[in-house]
């Protein structure tokens, strides 16, 4: 934040956001976009932009290839706007070269791992209303979070109700683990479903029999019912 307060202000011309400010100093070129009631990403930010800031804004969702023309972003500032979705691809473009991504003070819920796994930045995932859940946990584990902000990481919602309003390292760190409560949870359906067809088939199978032994009962009365030959002789 102070290095973005000691950028020169100088104009781009037209190759800025109307709605933003664009600075350079020394090659590094910024656009600050900071309060500025958006709604959305802006669809014109400089191809060369170094640092973009897009906080407090109403953003409400991250679509993908937002920034994927981007190829010189650095750092990208989300923090502080109502983002409820991220897509899946969102950040495609700019994952080898973005050193820090701040998503912190959402509305995010949950957010597909694939979004953020390919990132190398540093990222802020704090204060938002996170349902704690597999893909978060394998998120917590493999993505470089930012260490001051990872105890802010709290559970909103969670399986179980004793999880929430508890910071998410605190709960794993007790021993929970939610990949294997949802492979648990995957091993039981697939165990009643199959139980369900085994069932179907043991039925279809008396039933089947059943049919034939009434069959065959009704075939033998109905010899028995015709005039034997010994009859005929006489």
């Amino acid at each position: 934040q102070a290095f973005f307060c000691l950028l020169l202000c100088v104009p781009w011309g037209s190759s800025c956001p109307p709605s933003c400010q664009c600075t350079e100093r020394a090659g590094a070129k910024a656009v600050l976009c900071s309060s500025r009631h958006l709604e959305e990403i802006p669809k014109d930010i400089p191809r060369d932009a170094v640092f973009l800031k897009l906080d407090a804004n109403s953003i409400t969702r991250i679509p993908s290839n937002a920034f994927r023309h981007l190829s010189h972003l650095e750092e990208l500032d989300l923090s502080r706007n109502a983002i409820e979705k991220i897509d899946r691809a969102a950040f495609k473009g700019v994952a080898a070269g973005l050193r820090t991504l701040d998503l912190s003070s959402n509305r995010i819920r949950s957010i597909p791992k694939e979004a953020l796994l390919a990132l190398n930045a540093k990222l802020r995932l704090a204060n938002n209303p996170w349902h704690c859940e597999c893909a978060l946990q394998e998120v917590l584990w493999e993505a470089r979070l930012d260490p001051d902000s990872v105890q802010d990481i709290t559970c909103h919602t969670a399986p179980r109700e004793e999880y929430v309003g508890k910071p998410l390292l605190q709960v794993l760190d007790a021993g929970v683990n939610f990949c294997s409560v949802r492979q648990r949870t995957t091993d039981v359906a697939m165990f009643i479903t199959m139980f369900g067809w085994f069932a179907m088939v043991i039925v279809y199978v008396i039933c089947y029999v059943r049919h034939n032994r009434e069959d065959t009962c009704k075939h033998v009365d109905y010899l028995k019912s015709l005039p034997s030959t010994q009859g005929h002789a006489e």
